[in-house]
């Protein structure tokens, strides 16, 4: 199997179905870069969206690697990251450890 096989066998996208039905962690202040801002409003696409199912356990496509750490760091108390594509872009939502805060950012911002 070649190395870009692999790679593409590793990204993971959470099926709708295996959302959970109450939040998972709280959100705090909820925040965006204006990059991040400008993408959605290029793309004509909305936030909401994304931060909710962000806080339900569907953290778009991550490595199997990083949906498990986010499990682990729902347990712990540590940082949550999430990754979307818009179009060709990708954008991050990470929540904070102390969940004081979430913010969507896009790649070259994280």
């Amino acid at each position: 199997m070649n190395n870009k096989t692999e790679t593409n066998n590793a990204a993971v996208v959470h099926s709708l179905t295996k959302l959970s039905k109450e939040p998972l962690f709280p959100l705090g202040l909820v925040c965006a870069t204006p990059a991040a801002l400008d993408l959605l409003d290029h793309n004509g696409v909305n936030a909401t969206p994304y931060f909710s199912r962000h806080q339900h356990g569907d953290y778009g496509t991550l490595c199997a690697e990083d949906i498990e750490q986010n499990r682990l760091s729902i347990q712990h108390e540590m940082r949550i990251l999430s990754a979307y594509e818009i179009g060709k872009d990708r954008i991050y939502i990470i929540t904070e450890a102390d969940r004081s805060v979430t913010t969507m950012l896009l790649t070259g911002e994280y």
